[in-house]
């Protein structure tokens, strides 16, 4: 009975995932992309594994990105997607990623990200992670198929929710972090820098980022 409930279908055979390359602007408001900055990276090379062979629509895809406002501030930005809600994100995801880098993480805390009037906030996740002097705030969130998901509880959720279905689903991380700055002008850096990002994205491609829930 196991076997026959397991969950069969990708939810990428029936939604294309867009070109990130192409979708996230290189350059959009007061930001520009600063070529020689990127983000921190997983460690980890058994983080990857082989996209679904029967699919040409099934693909991976990271972006790590340096922008600058031009008034001195820097922001990291890092998108990863992939077919399976598992695959590369988890070696992304802040608590891991960055202490296998070596940093001490603290301060975990849920927020509100509001990103357009009218629309609910993306409850997104900030921490802080800390390396000999680097002082680096984070703000992310995981998109599982068509829902942000926080915490362990409500990603649980969320696959039950597809598996009920039959459907396996796509994953999104989209991670932001800045460094130079304190806390609180940071995460409000940031903030500005997910409404601008947002804004600036095709409007057909914003679900993406958002989900639909």
């Amino acid at each position: 009975m196991a076997n026959v409930l397991a969950p069969r279908e990708l939810m990428a055979r029936t939604s294309t995932a867009p070109s990130l390359e192409s979708v996230i602007p290189r350059q959009f408001g007061t930001w520009k992309i600063v070529p020689e900055i990127s983000p921190v990276q997983p460690v980890d090379p058994e983080a990857y594994v082989q996209p679904d062979p029967q699919s040409a629509k099934v693909y991976s895809q990271e972006v790590g990105r340096g922008y600058s406002d031009g008034q001195g501030h820097i922001v990291m930005l890092m998108v990863a997607y992939g077919p399976v809600q598992n695959y590369r994100l988890k070696a992304h995801r802040p608590e891991i990623c960055y202490t296998a880098n070596g940093f001490r993480i603290s301060d975990k805390v849920d927020a509100p990200v509001n990103f357009r009037n009218g629309s609910s906030p993306i409850l997104a996740t900030r921490l802080i992670a800390e390396r000999e002097s680097r002082y680096e705030p984070v703000t992310y969130w995981i998109r599982i198929g068509n829902d942000v998901t926080n915490g362990v509880v409500s990603y649980q959720l969320s696959r039950l929710k597809y598996g009920l279905r039959g459907l396996i689903p796509d994953g999104a991380l989209i991670r932001v972090s800045t460094i130079g700055l304190p806390r609180e002008a940071s995460f409000q850096l940031q903030d500005q820098f997910i409404h601008d990002l947002l804004s600036a994205v095709p409007p057909q491609e914003l679900r993406f980022f958002t989900g639909t829930s």
